[in-house]
């Protein structure tokens, strides 16, 4: 029975090609022209990319490699693929599409060598035993590859959202302002003390305005970091003007029963760069 399982693997691999380009139509079949012309780039790189995957069902049965092997072989190649896809910002529905006719052209190259051997159904069962739980295992770890990419390539794109989201605008030699607009979460909360204490020091601030007229809310964690936020401008020191606090942001600062103590409050940016210009910090 090994020697028919080798067979049958060293079929896989001689035939390759052939069941590449036959998955490869089949999945092209009524994609647009210009689908067409952007795969043209690529067509021979994919082609490739599919013998190989198919090869690899054929070198587990011609070289007989153990469970572990086999599943790490293709764990490895989930891992690989499932970027590459991502990268070429294929979704990850349509790249799963391959997995049928993947599964019906293996086996079709599988069966039309059984008959021509005339092998036996336990050999036909054993191959089964192999394969289809192989292919599972590609799958699950090309998707779970593509999805943590597809994660990661969110998480990047929250943190450069976030960057641009503390807009700290110098006015004058030490002098800055910084207009807050829309939510302030705990994440973006967090990046406002590490960006503001870091912009501080880089344009030797004396002074920061900080705007929340377009805060609509502001919870009560939040609210306590933008206060740590003034106590560490001070300890470094900048003097920070507070303009622009709704009623109901400051309704929740209150609860708080935060100090107000050391910030100045003007009711808008017009007064508090008026004030500044009176003491000719502007």
């Amino acid at each position: 029975m090994n020697n028919e399982l080798q067979l049958l693997g060293a079929r896989i691999i001689e035939k390759k090609y052939e069941v590449a380009k036959q998955v490869h139509q089949n999945r092209i079949v009524g994609i647009s022209e210009e689908e067409r012309k952007q795969l043209a780039q690529i067509e021979e790189e994919i082609l490739n990319i599919r013998a190989h995957f198919i090869s690899l069902f054929g070198k587990i049965l011609e070289q007989q490699l153990s469970h572990d092997q086999a599943f790490q072989t293709f764990l490895d190649w989930g891992k690989e693929i499932g970027q590459y896809i991502f990268n070429l910002g294929i979704p990850l529905d349509e790249a799963l599409k391959d997995t049928s006719y993947y599964r019906t052209y293996i086996w079709k190259t599988i069966q039309e060598e059984a008959k021509a051997q005339n092998m036996s159904a336990d050999t036909i069962f054993d191959v089964i035993s192999i394969i289809d739980p192989l292919l599972d295992q590609a799958v699950y770890s090309f998707s779970l590859t593509y999805v943590h990419s597809h994660q990661a390539a969110l998480e990047e794109a929250k943190k450069d959202f976030l960057k641009i989201s503390v807009p700290i605008v110098p006015l004058s030699t030490g002098v800055a302002i910084l207009p807050l607009i829309g939510t302030v979460d705990t994440d973006r909360a967090k990046l406002l003390m590490e960006e503001t204490l870091k912009e501080a020091v880089n344009l030797k601030l004396s002074h920061l305005i900080m705007d929340l007229s377009g805060v609509m809310v502001v919870d009560t964690m939040v609210a306590d970091q933008i206060f740590k936020i003034f106590s560490a401008l001070k300890l470094v020191g900048v003097r920070t003007l507070i303009t622009g606090i709704r009623p109901e942001v400051a309704h929740t600062m209150v609860n708080l029963g935060l100090n107000f103590g050391d910030l100045t409050m003007r009711t808008n940016l017009q007064q508090a760069v008026s004030d500044l210009q009176k003491k000719k910090a502007l």
